[in-house]
């Protein structure tokens, strides 16, 4: 990116100050921070993984990762620059309701089709309660995936073709409370 792993050139700090929510002090911050701990410049899955396990110490976090992780490499290269990672975080900590819906739709639209399939929501789902374990106890209408991706389904699929197009999943997102202060889950950390 720049020709100094400490420092942005100004050119990327000019472009990413426009592509994100962060000021040209803390881009610099971020991207120091970045290279002291990847050094090459990239962030590899097992890497992200273990930065998820730091947070999720009595689950497993290893699928919910990697989904977020493909979401991060907006390039599909295998590995997360600086530019991928920054505007992931600025989107999911400082973007607006509208900017974190179209993130979180590319999360569960694994196979990028522009629709949700009942596999797909299962799958994160899934790996959401691997990942945080016993550490939330549920309602018994939410005590397992299916039973979460049926209420999520329910809710969200309108025309009840068995998928959930982007418009749908917006308007099923502001009306389940789940949904929505998981959106907001990351706002004002960074």
């Amino acid at each position: 990116m720049g020709k100094s792993a400490s420092k942005l050139s100004s050119e990327d700090l000019r472009t990413l100050k426009d592509a994100t929510h962060f000021d040209r002090k803390e881009l610099q911050q971020w991207y120091k921070g970045f290279h002291r701990d990847c050094p090459s410049g990239l962030l590899d899955k097992a890497e992200f993984e273990k930065i998820y396990k730091q947070f999720f110490p009595f689950g497993d976090p290893s699928s919910f990762s990697e989904y977020v992780f493909n979401v991060f490499d907006t390039d599909n290269s295998g590995n997360v620059d600086f530019k991928e990672f920054i505007t992931a975080l600025s989107v999911t900590s400082r973007g607006d309701t509208e900017d974190k819906l179209k993130w979180a739709f590319k999360l569960y639209d694994i196979d990028n089709d522009g629709e949700i399939s009942y596999d797909e929501m299962h799958s994160i789902v899934s790996a959401i309660y691997k990942m945080v374990g016993s550490m939330v106890k549920l309602p018994e209408d939410e005590s397992t995936p299916e039973k979460r991706v049926d209420k999520i389904f329910q809710l969200m699929d309108k025309d009840k073709n068995g998928k959930i197009s982007f418009d749908e999943f917006c308007e099923g997102s502001k009306l389940d409370p789940t949904i929505t202060s998981a959106l907001k889950l990351y706002d004002g950390l960074v």
